[in-house]
């Protein structure tokens, strides 16, 4: 009887061990097989995205760290001495210029106005008969009935009247601004915050709490900073009309509002180098709050017809920035590059490209000057080639 070592158990299982160490070694060569080479692309190439170096118009921003503030503020107290008989207004509430805020106990100063009134009453009527006494002492003058020194003892009496009635008129006039004040209104349009002082309590002219801080939030400003160096930039831009400046998010991601430049600050901070800036908002949403911490992008100047790559394309070495530059050959060359403005997802380049080249925008860092590339986008554009050596000859001059 013949032995079959296979049907051993022992055997069947290094055999098993054997087939899918095998199996092992040679899926990787598999897998470089199907995606055409070790590098992942076709004939070996590496595989990139790409783009198109093109011109366009570009917008030159500024961006700034700010704090907004309100457009006017301002601390309700009272102007009279007196008890706080109510309150008119809901805290948090939107209220109009010159809108009834509080009320103080109007009886003192009513009281006092009534008092001023009646004293110009009887000097009215004191002035009065001495005024026709004086017209009756003229009359006999010519008589000789009345002395001269009785008529100018009597015209010295009519000018101290009229000038007590003068007083008086004063008097009145300040009782009735002391009424006045009785009445709190809001001296600017805006939002009243949380109410300081209940009714019932007296409030004097001294207290320098308040009763109320009114804010004005539409418009509304922001407080930003820029370096010393855009003053320049910053000062053209305003001399040649309306700055644009809008009003970001925390992260950057949103726009809350757009407003304008207000001004510059008059100096620059020695100790940061920074200078100061103030735009106005309108804050129509109330998307801004006094206090907030925003970022703020100016816009300064719009590149016409300037030379531009996605900011992934540009590489930053030992000797300055620079791109990978796909060339006709579909090998790639390093190219040097003198930058400009950034603007969103964009970098100006003022010299070391030409509108048209196609730079790499990804897996830089497997490449290095000469080696072989495969562009998906480049491949996918309509007429294009698939073989490397027919592209190079289409694009040969």
């Amino acid at each position: 009887m013949m032995l079959n070592l296979f049907d051993l158990p022992a055997v069947r299982s290094w055999s098993r061990v054997l087939v899918l160490v095998a199996i092992g070694a040679l899926a990787p060569g598999l897998r470089a097989a199907e995606k055409g080479g070790p590098g992942g692309g076709a004939g070996g190439a590496i595989l990139v995205d790409s783009a198109v170096v093109s011109r366009t118009d570009v917008p030159i921003y500024l961006d700034g760290l700010g704090t907004v503030q309100a457009f006017n503020t301002a601390t309700i107290t009272a102007r009279i001495d007196g008890a706080l008989e109510r309150v008119e207004f809901t805290e948090g509430q939107m209220v109009q210029k010159g809108a009834l805020l509080a009320q103080i106990d109007s009886r003192p100063a009513q009281a006092a106005l009534d008092q001023a009134l009646a004293v110009q009453a009887r000097d009215a009527a004191n002035l009065a008969g001495a005024q026709r006494d004086m017209d009756r002492y003229e009359a006999l003058i010519p008589q000789n009935l009345v002395s001269r020194q009785q008529l100018d003892a009597q015209r010295s009496l009519v000018d101290q009247l009229k000038a007590q009635v003068q007083v008086d008129r004063a008097t009145i006039d300040n009782a009735r601004t002391q009424l006045d004040y009785t009445r709190i209104t809001s001296p600017i349009s805006g939002r009243t915050g949380l109410r300081l002082v209940d009714p019932g309590n007296i409030v004097h002219a001294s207290d320098t709490r308040g009763i109320v801080v009114v804010t004005q939030i539409q418009p509304i400003s922001i407080l930003f900073t820029l370096p010393e160096d855009a003053l320049p930039t910053v000062s053209q831009a305003l001399a040649a009309g309306a700055v644009q400046v809008t009003a970001l998010s925390r992260d950057g991601k949103s726009a809350l509002d757009t407003g304008s430049l207000a001004l510059i600050d008059n100096q620059i901070d020695a100790t940061t180098g920074t200078m100061r800036l103030k735009a106005t908002f309108p804050n129509v949403h109330n998307t801004l709050w006094p206090g907030q911490f925003v970022n703020t992008r100016v816009l300064v100047q719009h590149q016409r017809n300037a030379l531009t790559v996605p900011n992934a394309a540009i590489q930053h070495g030992p000797n300055g920035p620079f791109t990978y530059v796909i060339k006709a050959d579909s090998t790639v060359e390093a190219r040097a590059l003198t930058l400009g403005a950034q603007a969103g997802d964009l970098t100006v380049v003022s010299t070391g490209l030409a509108p048209g080249e196609q730079v790499v925008t990804s897996n830089q860092y497997r490449l290095q000057p000469g080696a072989h590339v495969h562009s998906a986008a480049l491949m996918a554009q309509p007429g294009a080639l698939k073989a490397p050596d027919e592209l190079a000859r289409r694009r040969a001059p």
